[in-house]
């Protein structure tokens, strides 16, 4: 007969439909629940990060109080870390003249807050864009981002100590925390250097270095010189 079995059809169409939109929704349900697990494995891992970098940021902007030595003669450490170079070179910039050098390399696990070698009066100070050498190497102060601060001596007449704060590979950040014309106390924070980095004692030549090479020193505490 005509039409036959066009309502049987219409019928399993309807079933085929339903059928596929009810397995489709199963299968969106499942594909939901592993990307849920997925996101929430992702979201623990990014947190254990998190927890892991905001750990080591605590611990690498530790700045804790120096024990500041009390002789007169006695020049400080102004940074943690590695005596790694003790020579003599020309400082036009400050000292003008041949003037001693102490280069302190600082690692990702030193204290990066600077101290002020010497009480005085901050008279100098000039920023030098560069290049980000890996600061243990020595003549990444010649190459290198850094910012020069001159202090003229309080604590013996005429005296002028200079401290160059060199950017290493990863430290791309100096920040100062004193400026032309600030009176700081021996011992007092002046700066802070982001990650590795190096830091130049220069001194004058009638100063006397007592650290050897090689030593670990404390910023604010180790006496690294004497007055002669």
């Amino acid at each position: 007969m005509k039409n036959a079995g066009r309502a049987r059809q219409a019928a399993f169409r309807l079933v085929y439909w339903s059928i596929f939109f009810l397995l489709l929704l199963l299968f969106a349900g499942m594909l939901a629940q592993v990307l849920a697990r997925f996101v929430v494995y992702a979201a623990s891992a990014l947190i254990g990060l998190w927890v892991v970098f905001g750990l080591f940021c605590f611990y690498f902007f530790r700045d804790p109080e120096a024990r500041v030595p009390g002789d007169p003669e006695a020049i400080v450490s102004p940074a943690h870390g590695r005596v790694d170079l003790i020579d003599e070179v020309d400082d036009p910039l400050f000292l003008r003249g041949r003037c001693r050098r102490l280069s302190i390399f600082l690692s990702l696990l030193d204290v990066h807050v600077q101290r002020a070698p010497v009480a005085g009066e901050v008279v100098f100070s000039r920023y030098s864009e560069g290049r980000f050498l890996n600061a243990m190497r020595a003549d990444s102060a010649e190459h290198n981002e850094n910012l020069y601060l001159g202090f003229e001596s309080r604590e013996r007449a005429g005296e002028q100590v200079g401290v160059r704060l060199i950017a290493g590979l990863l430290a791309r950040r100096i920040v100062p925390w004193v400026t032309a014309g600030e009176v700081v106390a021996r011992g007092d924070r002046i700066s802070l250097i982001q990650f590795g980095s190096r830091v130049e004692l220069l001194l004058p030549l009638n100063t006397r270095v007592v650290v050897p090479l090689g030593a670990r020193v404390r910023a604010g505490e180790t006496i690294v010189a004497r007055r002669s």
